[in-house]
């Protein structure tokens, strides 16, 4: 089973979907996992990065959502694990939630 290596992160900071409920979430979650987590705010230099991320492996649209969330694994691959619901900040907690809750996620647990 391929290993952990970070969470990268797609945020603004003035999203109520992504802080600090997001943000916050998964930087417990990499500290949890023992792996990096990497924060991209699309509102300061880290847009292009933030882009790149999602173009290739996200919910790309000219207008995004955010958060965005993916999962680097030790091979290279990187898996697109979440993307904000824009019906509310309660559907988007209830997105991190489940995952965080998971198979994947646990299955990425030391014990395991």
């Amino acid at each position: 089973m391929p290993k952990a290596v970070a969470f990268h992160v797609v945020y603004a900071k003035w999203c109520p979907h992504c802080v600090p409920i997001a943000v916050d979430s998964f930087k417990r979650a990499a500290s949890e996992l023992g792996i990096t987590c990497r924060l991209y705010d699309i509102d300061t230099e880290d847009e292009a990065r933030a882009d790149e991320i999602v173009k290739q492996y996200g919910d790309w649209t000219e207008d995004y959502l955010v958060p965005q969330v993916f999962l680097e694994l030790d091979g290279g691959e990187i898996k697109h694990v979440l993307t904000g619901d824009p019906r509310g900040v309660d559907f988007t907690t209830r997105r991190i939630n489940e995952f965080l809750g998971g198979p994947l996620y646990a299955s990425l647990k030391p014990s395991h």
